[in-house]
């Protein structure tokens, strides 16, 4: 029996473990950093945040084999565990790439005027998990790099409101 595999990836996020918790449950913020890839459009983001609630995130990329056609890969998941603002879980499953489920662990700790974020991706024992370990990794990377823009970044405009305020 095959022993399961873990992707492990940490980072320093300037800013509270309140905002970068909520990040990963608000629609609007989601689809700005999570599954969004360099090539692909993130075409749709749902997102129900409670206990037994799900999510998808339907990205758009382009096909790998060079011609001009893409294809819909549809990121799922579960909520397992919410705990605001210091842990949240999820079975989670990617199609077409696969249709086992995977679970994936984000613990936030509160670091000084910011936190630190260790997430774990618990790839399982299926034999074919090896072949994804650093693909997962460098993916869940980036998007933590995207994360830190999207909390960081200013946005600027006229006529901008927040939902609630006059």
């Amino acid at each position: 029996m095959a022993r399961p595999l873990f992707v492990h990836e940490a980072h320093t996020f300037h800013v509270p473990a309140e905002r970068v918790f909520d990040a990963w449950l608000n629609p609007a913020q989601a689809a700005r950093f999570l599954f969004a890839s360099r090539t692909g459009n993130v075409m749709h983001c749902e997102i129900d945040p409670r206990v037994g609630g799900c999510f998808t995130v339907t990205d758009r990329r382009p096909n790998p084999d060079g011609d001009e056609s893409f294809f819909e890969a549809q990121h799922r998941g579960t909520y397992v565990e919410i705990e605001r603002p210091r842990r949240l879980v999820f079975d989670f499953s990617v199609e077409p790439f696969s249709s086992s489920t995977t679970r994936v662990t984000i613990d936030i700790t509160p670091a000084g005027p910011g936190c630190e974020l260790m997430l774990t991706h618990d790839l399982g024992e299926a034999e074919d998990a090896i072949h994804y370990v650093e693909r997962t990794r460098r993916g869940w990377s980036a998007m933590l790099r995207q994360l830190e823009k999207v909390l960081t970044t200013r946005l600027w405009g006229f006529g901008i409101r927040t939902p609630g305020t006059v």
